[in-house]
Parts: C-alpha cells; structure tokens; sequence
C-alpha cells in the first residue's frame, strides 16, 4: 500500500468512527433522562459538544490545507441532526482532498495561523496524522463519558472496523 492509500484507509476509518459514535448519541437520545438528578441529558450534551469539535477541528484543518471548508469554528454548537449530516460530508471531503494528493504533496509545508493567531508551519503528513489522532482522543473522551454513565459508547477500535470490513481498498 502507497502513503497515499494509507491515509485513504486512516481518513475512511476516521469518518466510519465518527459515523459510529454519531449512532450510538442518537441511541441515548436527548429526553433518555439518564445521569444523576439535575444532570440528566449529560452524556448526550458533552458527547454532542465533542464531536461537534471533532467535526469543527476537521473543518478548519481542511481550509488551513485550502480545501474550501465550511466556517465552522473549533468549537461549534451543532445539533445530533447537524453532526449526522457533517459526518457524511466530511468524509466526502476527505476523500476528495486525499485523490488528488500525491506522495510528493505529503511532504509540502503549510502555512497557516492557529486559534490563539500564531503563526505556524507543518508538512501535509503531520496534519493528516494529526486530524486522525486528535478525533480518536475526543471519542476517547465521548466513549469514558458514556461508559461512566451507564451507557454502551461506540465500538470505534480501528481493529473492529477492519475486522467488520469496514475499511477494504
């Protein structure tokens, strides 16, 4: 496998994770009334907040690699049906960015300006890697919130998404 398929197959499993914990908060629902009295709905409500982020975080490296990206913000406010929806055109968007790279674009510099305004410079591959990791920490966060509460979080091992077929070329 070239380095090109290799982030091809990283940014599919990426998509499918995010797909999979989409599913499993629309499975708690907002109106289950799970958590301690006064917090009902957290789960739902932080695991919401994070993947929103993934999906704004995503956005943002898409345009810092000029892909034109929706202005989402790092942290947006986006609904279970909004995240639903970003989660397939993500990564549509991914693929697309990915098809025309070359090996030689992975090793390119960018150059762009990070939240607090700093400037800053990485190459292509750094990025990549660094959108895939960043996402797999957050679900990590989503599935310890969910698992803390008594609830079943999203099975998103990039092993299991193998093993289900999930990532074939």
């Amino acid at each position: 496998m070239d380095t090109i398929q290799h982030y091809r197959k990283l940014f599919r499993y990426d998509g499918w994770a995010n797909g999979e914990v989409f599913r499993a908060l629309c499975a708690v629902g907002p109106a289950s009334g799970i958590g301690s009295p006064g917090h009902e709905g957290e789960p739902l409500q932080h695991g919401l907040k994070r993947l929103a982020h993934i999906l704004g975080a995503e956005w943002l490296w898409l345009a810092r690699l000029s892909v034109p990206a929706r202005a989402a913000g790092v942290w947006p406010e986006l609904s279970l049906d909004e995240c639903g929806r970003q989660v397939q055109v993500l990564g549509n968007v991914w693929d697309g960015y990915l098809a025309g790279l070359t090996p030689g674009d992975l090793e390119r510099t960018i150059e762009y300006k990070n939240t607090k305004g700093e400037a800053w410079q990485n190459r292509i591959e750094d990025v990549l890697m660094h959108v895939v990791m960043h996402s797999a920490y957050h679900r990590g966060q989503i599935a310890i919130e969910m698992r803390a509460a008594g609830l079943e979080p999203a099975y998103t091992d990039f092993i299991q998404a193998v093993r289900t077929g999930k990532l074939t070329d």
